[in-house]
Order: C-alpha cells, then sequence, then structure tokens
C-alpha cells in the first residue's frame, strides 16, 4: 500500500497493489490535508476482501511508516494475515537502539568502519491477548564515511518494523525495502497516463478520473504481461518486467 503525490490541487490518493506484476488493486481519492492513517481502517478491510475474491494464496501487507497503527496491527490479526509495516520511530534515538541491538541483535562488519547490527522478536500484547509479533531492526554504526573520513564521534542510524513472519530479519528488511518497485508503479500512473495533475476543479470529478485512469493502468499492465510471453519482443534482452510506455510505443 503507497500513499502517493501532492498534485497541483491537494490531492494524496492511496493505492494498493498485488502481485509483482503491479496490478492496482483498490484505490481511494484522498485530500492533500488529510493524515494518511484517517481511514486507511476501513481501505485495508476493503483491499483484503478484494485480495480474497482474486487469490486463495496467502496475503503478505506492507505498510510505511504513516500507517504504523495498533488499529491496522488488529485487523491483521484478527483475519490471520501476515504483514510488514515500518515503526514510526517518534521519539526515539538511535543510540538507544545501539544498545538494544548490541545486547539481542546479531553484528557483521559490511566493511571497515561499519557495523550492521540486525534483529529480533518480541511479544506485545493486542486487544488483551499475547500475539508473536517480531520488531525487526536494523542499526548501523559508522566510524568512516563512505569516502574514508574517520570520525571522531560515530555516526548511528536505525530502521524498525512490525512483523508476524518468521523469517530471517535481512529478509524482512529486504521485503519491505522492495515496495520501491511501487514507485515505479507510481510513475507510470502519473506520468505515461497524463494523470500527475488531474483536470478538473471538482473533487469527485478527479476521483472518477482517478478510477478511469487505474482501470486502463491495469489493461495496459495485463498486456504487459502478455507481451512477455512472446519470442518477437522489440527488445533485444529477455525483460522480466516492461513499463507501459514500451507498450504504448
Amino acid at each position: 500500500m503507497e500513499r502517493t503525490y501532492k498534485g497541483c490541487d491537494g490531492y494524496a490518493p492511496m493505492f494498493a497493489y498485488i502481485g509483482q506484476e503491479g496490478y492496482c488493486l483498490n484505490v481511494e481519492m484522498r485530500k492533500g490535508r488529510v493524515h494518511c492513517q484517517n481511514g486507511t481502517p476501513d481501505f485495508i478491510r476493503k483491499t483484503m476482501q478484494s485480495a480474497k475474491k482474486l487469490t486463495d494464496k496467502p496475503l503478505l501487507f506492507r505498510l510505511d511508516s504513516g500507517n504504523d497503527s495498533r488499529d491496522n496491527i488488529v485487523i491483521f490479526l484478527e483475519n490471520e494475515t501476515n504483514f510488514i509495516i515500518k515503526r514510526n520511530p517518534r521519539k526515539e534515538k538511535a543510540e538507544d537502539w545501539l544498545e538494544i541491538a548490541q545486547k539481542h541483535g546479531m553484528c557483521c562488519e559490511e566493511q571497515e568502519g561499519k557495523k550492521v547490527y540486525l534483529g529480533h522478536p518480541t511479544t506485545i500484547e493486542v486487544n488483551g491477548r499475547q500475539r508473536t509479533i517480531r520488531k525487526v531492526f536494523k542499526v548501523i554504526e559508522r566510524t568512516i564515511s563512505r569516502d574514508g573520513q574517520i570520525f571522531l564521534i560515530p555516526a548511528y542510524e536505525f530502521e524498525t518494523y512490525w512483523t508476524t513472519l518468521n523469517v530471517p530479519s535481512n529478509v524482512i528488511i529486504s521485503l519491505y525495502h522492495d515496495h520501491g518497485t511501487c514507485e515505479q508503479f507510481h510513475s507510470e500512473i502519473k506520468s505515461e497516463l497524463d494523470l500527475e495533475r488531474l483536470p478538473s476543479g471538482k473533487y469527485e470529478t478527479n476521483g472518477l478520473i482517478l478510477h478511469f485512469g487505474v482501470f486502463a493502468y491495469n489493461l495496459f499492465r495485463m498486456i504487459v504481461q502478455e507481451s512477455l510471453k512472446e519470442q518477437d519482443a522489440p527488445l533485444k534482452k529477455k525483460a522480466a518486467r516492461r513499463r507501459i510506455r514500451t507498450v504504448i510505443q
């Protein structure tokens, strides 16, 4: 699930994509001033219902830190659905997480002057019941910069995630960072379908245009997937995915 651009009229729609192909499963028109968590629980329920109509495979939801909310976690747990949610650090300090990482995490020195700590599971209480939810962290301690400058004081970075997946921490982080692919889907909708700026001065009209645009996007996505099966593709190399612009051209 991704929240994307603010247009010139102050819109910030929310999108939900399904699968690695990038089909848009759900979209909701929103005004730019609305907080990204406002209405998200209902959006998740609708998205989950639509997904279950398409597949009986296990679902994995991926949300960014703007949707780090107990309300969302409760919905996933009630529906026995896996999730990865990037935690909102709020007032947490990197130095505190370094202490936790040194005590509970595994450390590897990726390069000289850069130590990376990964870990570890924890249990939180949701609606009075104990559920095992892992709080995965990645803490980086740098004593030497990328260009070789030695720091007088070490620099720290950290990122943390809620998840129900029981896989190694590096896999969780890799799965989350793959949401960058969704930014490419946004780019196709905005630039290649020319929906970066919605044309009307009326909110409802722009919402309708956005939904028509997503319908067209999914049709193009189907054509893209079919084109990958053909042997007479215009590209010399075998492509794993193809942008909509290529199909239009």
